[in-house]
């Protein structure tokens, strides 16, 4: 039963993470990514207060953990909310998932290079290039940028950066606390609601008006993919480490290209689909995923 939970949270948030890129879109309907960002900040940050509630679990006293909270809520929530949003005011929803899973790969940046958490290995190093690859194959290098601004780009590599710097962070930081999983996610969202809603007030609608789908969109990315999808990937992290939850976005692109198919009829180009399995398949290089007995989480992270 424990181990059926374990890839329940795992698949759960890979479904709706995958669904976010089109929630974003329709969100920005009525919404600036300003608005964007605080809306699905607020609407997680209810359905997670109500959970915390019905379990009767106390949020941690502002203290040390809400400051190191903040730095997990500017680089998973805050910071990154308002770069895809940005992003896909111009880029698809496909591009934008394609890139959302080069976060393994950062994550293992930023495990191996920045925070020396562990030793970079050739197998690693091979990875990180056949993903780097791959990014290129997914933008089709060789029209230049295509129809896709050089900013609306930027936006997205600097948001997979920052998610690649969370997990290690968490790891270090976050994990050896030994926190409900449920009080650390909802206090993540609250500091995110907290430093949001100056720009919400300031620029936060666009001026058209809000449809149902545009407005459901906006409840539905908050409630479902910053809230639940949140408390299940601290649960992830916790039970089968970063390194197995950061691949939670090997499933974004077919989610995403599915959805923004059927949905918003949005175009498929034969590259970003090799370019997407080129990034998948560095990820995999780099975390020896390819190998038949692959290598165990992190002691400390068991």
């Amino acid at each position: 039963m424990e181990e059926a939970r374990r890839y329940f949270t795992y698949v759960g948030t890979s479904i709706i993470w995958g669904c976010s890129f089109i929630f974003i879109k329709e969100s920005l309907g009525f919404l600036t990514p300003f608005g964007v960002a605080f809306g699905r900040c607020l609407f997680g940050t209810i359905v997670l207060f109500t959970i915390a509630n019905i379990r009767s679990v106390s949020l941690p006293p502002v203290g040390v953990v809400w400051l190191r909270l903040m730095v997990v809520a500017l680089c998973i929530n805050v910071l990154p909310g308002i770069l895809f949003a940005v992003a896909e005011t111009r880029t698809t929803t496909i591009l934008a998932s394609i890139i959302n899973a080069l976060v393994p790969l950062t994550s293992l940046f930023f495990i191996t290079v920045v925070f020396r958490d562990e030793h970079i290995t050739r197998t690693q190093e091979l990875g990180l290039a056949v993903g780097f690859v791959g990014i290129l194959i997914a933008f089709g290098v060789w029209n230049g940028f295509g129809r896709n601004p050089w900013w609306a780009v930027g936006a997205l590599l600097l948001a997979v950066t920052l998610y690649g710097v969370t997990f290690p962070y968490i790891r270090r930081h976050i994990t050896p606390l030994k926190l409900d999983p449920i009080a650390l996610s909802t206090t993540q969202l609250l500091i995110s609601v907290l430093l949001l809603t100056p720009t919400f007030f300031l620029d936060g609608f666009n001026g058209h008006a809000m449809t149902w789908r545009s407005g459901l969109s906006i409840v539905v990315l908050g409630a479902g993919g910053s809230g639940l999808a949140f408390m299940w990937n601290f649960h992830t992290i916790e039970r089968l480490g970063p390194s197995i939850a950061s691949t939670v976005t090997y499933w974004s692109p077919l989610v995403a290209t599915v959805v923004g198919i059927i949905f918003i009829h949005e175009s498929l180009l034969w590259y970003q689909p090799v370019g997407a399995a080129v990034v998948v398949l560095g990820s995999a290089i780099g975390q020896n995923r390819l190998r038949r007995r692959p290598t165990p989480p992190p002691a400390v992270l068991r």
